[in-house]
């Protein structure tokens, strides 16, 4: 064990993600709109130029609407509307909520190893739940989870940005230098986060929401890159 995991394994603030880091979340976003863009099936333009087409709208969408599969059917019906120079048919729409019933129905599945790692972090620091989205379908999932019992507190917010980090620090007191924010998302859970000054621990998934994506510098020493979750207990 090196210097730096001894001193990481006395107490911290370990701060989690929850869609993507303790349970899947986008990989069923993924297969919807794999059934749309077939469903689709537009005369002139491909998979890929759709799909361009729709992430420029759910970015536009998340902006002014928020997070979540509502939000997320809004944007099918407003791509299809684009696509089709019309508004959707109420066909067509209840043709897309068919599609993405999979959202609806959708269980909580940890990710491999996250229930046995949680039980032992908790037992040497201080652990945290910050998710973001809309509000009922967050806290559904956080009910479904079986997890709750490990944090001392679990927050839904809005967005996850600098302001929300530093709010976090203001409203549970800790020291920004010994906690850690963990998640998937650059652009939510890592720069944000080293930003409001808190260290950050990126584990990548391959199903990562591309409008989560953002370039990490390779150089910051703030920031530890693990391959799965189980990984933290060597670390922590």
């Amino acid at each position: 064990m090196t210097v730096d995991q001894e001193a990481r394994r006395r107490a911290q603030v370990l701060i989690f993600d929850a869609d993507d880091t303790l349970w899947e979340n986008n990989v069923v976003f993924e297969r919807v709109i794999d059934d749309f863009l077939a469903w689709i099936d537009h005369p002139t333009m491909d998979r890929t130029e759709i799909r361009a087409i729709l992430d420029d709208i759910e970015r536009a969408n998340a902006v002014a609407h928020g997070y979540g599969s509502k939000v997320f059917l809004r944007s099918l019906g407003d791509c299809l509307a684009r696509l089709r120079d019309r508004p959707a048919t109420e066909a067509e729409r209840r043709e897309i909520d068919r599609l993405a019933l999979a959202l609806v129905e959708h269980r909580v599945e940890l990710m491999p190893g996250v229930a046995e790692a949680l039980d032992e972090l908790a037992q040497r620091h201080k652990l945290l739940l910050l998710t973001k989205g809309d509000r009922e379908e967050q806290q559904r999932k956080l009910d479904a989870c079986g997890l709750l019992h490990h944090f001392g507190a679990a927050h839904i917010v809005a967005e996850k940005d600098v302001d929300t980090y530093r709010w976090l620090v203001g409203e549970h007191g800790f020291e920004p230098a010994r906690a850690w924010m963990i998640g998937n998302s650059p652009k939510s859970d890592i720069l944000p986060a080293r930003a409001a000054g808190l260290n950050a621990v990126f584990i990548p998934n391959e199903n990562t929401w591309v409008l989560e994506d953002d370039e990490l510098d390779p150089t910051d020493a703030g920031v530890l890159r693990l391959a799965a979750f189980r990984d933290l207990l060597d670390h922590f």
